[in-house]
């Protein structure tokens, strides 16, 4: 079980709790169990990343009848030492020009 396949999959450059930012970037009023099968974790998994960010400064919620929306704190520092002094609104905006590319249909010019 030594091949590059398998240690390949075993780990990424994004975290869960970055993983779970971008998802509600893409869409504020997703629902926690939506994230969970979206990115593989368990949805108690997600809820503990959502009460850490809220915590944290990087996201705030409110309730729109039975759900709930999520405004992010672009403005919010990263939280690694070496990485604190830029917003997280750089990840944000790299994946959503990522999304932004993918979802163009090929005879799309804007």
């Amino acid at each position: 079980m030594s091949s590059t396949d398998d240690r390949s999959s075993s780990w990424t450059f994004l975290t869960h709790h970055a993983r779970v930012l971008v998802e509600i970037a893409r869409d504020p009023a997703i629902r926690l169990r939506d994230i969970a099968a979206g990115i593989g974790i368990t949805e108690r998994a997600v809820q503990s990343i959502v009460r850490d960010l809220y915590e944290a400064g990087y996201l705030s919620r409110h309730r729109v009848g039975r759900r709930n929306h999520y405004s992010l704190n672009l403005d919010q520092h990263f939280r690694y030492p070496t990485e604190a002094n830029l917003p997280i609104s750089l990840l944000v905006d790299m994946f959503a020009q990522h999304d932004l590319h993918d979802r163009k249909s090929p005879g799309d010019q804007s």
